[in-house]
C-alpha cells in the first residue's frame, strides 16, 4: 500500500514538475528579441503560397492581412482547387483592391496524393517565382513583420521554420475549448519538444528554402504522409537538419464554434500524429491535468489528509497557464480556467480515438490517416 501511494505521489509531483517546466520554457521564448534579419536574406524575394476552400468567419480579415506585409520583395499565390468556391469572389476583390502587391489567384487541383491541402498547393509551388516560400492556411492572422519574424528564425542548421496558430477572439465557449487546445496546451507541448531538439513542423505557417527541397526530390515528397506537415518534419530530419519555431506564434482567429467542430478537429489531429508518430503519441496520455489532480486526490485521501487539498494543486496547474497565457498576450478570460479542466477532461477520450480509428473528414473530404513506413 505504501509503495502504491509514493509511486502515485512521485507520478503527481512529476508531471506537474514537467508541466511547469514546459510553461517556462515557453515563456523564455516570447520574452527573446526576435533574431535579426541579415541584409543578403532580406533582399531575396519570398512566396507565399495560401490555400483557400471556402469562408470562414474572418476570412476577409486574414486573407487581407497579407497585403499588408512589412518586406519588400514578396508575392501572395492564392491557391483555390475550383474556380466555384465561395472564397473565390473575396480573393479576386482582395487582388484588385491592392494593385501595388504581386498576387495571382491560381485554380485547379493536381492529385499527387491523398492529402486535398497538398493536392491544392502544388500548383503554387510550381509558380512561385521567389527562393523563399511560406506555406501558410488561409485562417492565419499575418502581422506586418510576419516574414521578418519566420526569415529571422533561419539558422543555418534549419530546412523548416514553423509556427504554431495561437487562438484568439473565441466567440463562444466552444472556441474557449479550442482556445485552451491551441495556446496552452499544444504551442506548449511543441515548444517544450523543440526546446529539446525535437522540432515538429506545423502546417499553419512554413518557410522553406526552396533550393534545399528540390535538391532533397521537390514538393511531391510530402506526399509521403496524410499530412504535409508531418511529412517536411521527416524530411528535414532525413536531410539531418532542424524544424525551428519562431519566438512568438502567429494568431488564428475563431470567432464561434460547436462542440462537434471542435472535438472532429482534434479527433482528427490526433489521428494524424498518432499515424505519423506513433512513439511520441503514445505519451501523450501523460500530458494532461487530470491524472495528476486523480493521483493528488489519491495521496491526500490515503495519507488522512483533506482531499480538498487537490483543489490546490489544480490552482497551481491551471494557474500557471493561466500566467502563461497573460505574459504572451494570449487569450484569457474567467472561463479560460474552465476550458483548460474541460480541455484535460477530453484529452483522454482524445487520445483513445486516436488509437480506435482512421477515418475522419476534412472540409468536407473523406480521408484516413494511413501509418508510413519509419513512422517516428
Amino acid at each position: 500500500m505504501m509503495i502504491l501511494v509514493l509511486s502515485t505521489c512521485a507520478f503527481c509531483i512529476i508531471a506537474t514538475v514537467l508541466h511547469l517546466a514546459s510553461i517556462a520554457t515557453v515563456l523564455q521564448r516570447i520574452r527573446r528579441s526576435a533574431a535579426e534579419v541579415n541584409g543578403a536574406k532580406a533582399l531575396e524575394g519570398i512566396s507565399i503560397i495560401r490555400p483557400v476552400c471556402g469562408v470562414e468567419n474572418f476570412s476577409a480579415e486574414t486573407l487581407l492581412s497579407g497585403f499588408h506585409l512589412d518586406y519588400p520583395r514578396y508575392e501572395l499565390l492564392f491557391c483555390a482547387a475550383q474556380s466555384s468556391d465561395p472564397v473565390v469572389p473575396l480573393v479576386r476583390r482582395l487582388i484588385e483592391l491592392h494593385p501595388h502587391v504581386t498576387a495571382r489567384l491560381l485554380i485547379g487541383n493536381e492529385c499527387i496524393s491523398a492529402n486535398p491541402k497538398l493536392n491544392n498547393v502544388v500548383k503554387g509551388w510550381v509558380a512561385a517565382s521567389h527562393p523563399w516560400i511560406v506555406m501558410a492556411d488561409s485562417n492565419v492572422l499575418m502581422p506586418p513583420d510576419y516574414l521578418h519574424r519566420l526569415l529571422g528564425t533561419w539558422r543555418a542548421d534549419t530546412a523548416l521554420v514553423s509556427s504554431p496558430a495561437i487562438g484568439c477572439t473565441p466567440g463562444n465557449m466552444w472556441a474557449e475549448l479550442e482556445c485552451a487546445f491551441l495556446n496552452t496546451y499544444q504551442v506548449r507541448w511543441q515548444y517544450a519538444a523543440a526546446g529539446v531538439g525535437i522540432g515538429f513542423a506545423q502546417g499553419k505557417s512554413m518557410l522553406y528554402r526552396r533550393s534545399q527541397i528540390e535538391q532533397a526530390g521537390g514538393i511531391r515528397l510530402l506526399a509521403t504522409e496524410p499530412a504535409e506537415d508531418a511529412a517536411t518534419t521527416k524530411l528535414v530530419r532525413g536531410l539531418g537538419l532542424r524544424v525551428c519555431l519562431v519566438d512568438a506564434p502567429f494568431g488564428q482567429p475563431l470567432g464561434s464554434r460547436s462542440a462537434r467542430e471542435v472535438w472532429e478537429r482534434q479527433l482528427r489531429w490526433a489521428r494524424l500524429r498518432q499515424a505519423s508518430f506513433k512513439r511520441y503519441y503514445a505519451l501523450e496520455i501523460l500530458s494532461g491535468g487530470i491524472g495528476p489532480l486523480l493521483a493528488a486526490a489519491y495521496v491526500l485521501a490515503a495519507s488522512g489528509l483533506p482531499v480538498g487539498g487537490v483543489v490546490a494543486v489544480a490552482a497551481a496547474w491551471y494557474g500557471a497557464e493561466a500566467a502563461l497565457a497573460w505574459a504572451a498576450g494570449w487569450h484569457l478570460s474567467v472561463r479560460s480556467p474552465l476550458a483548460c479542466l474541460l480541455r484535460d477532461v477530453l484529452l483522454p477520450l482524445l487520445w483513445i480515438g486516436g488509437w480506435l480509428g482512421r477515418d475522419f473528414v476534412w472540409r468536407g473530404n473523406q480521408m484516413r490517416a494511413v501509418e508510413q513506413r519509419g513512422t517516428i
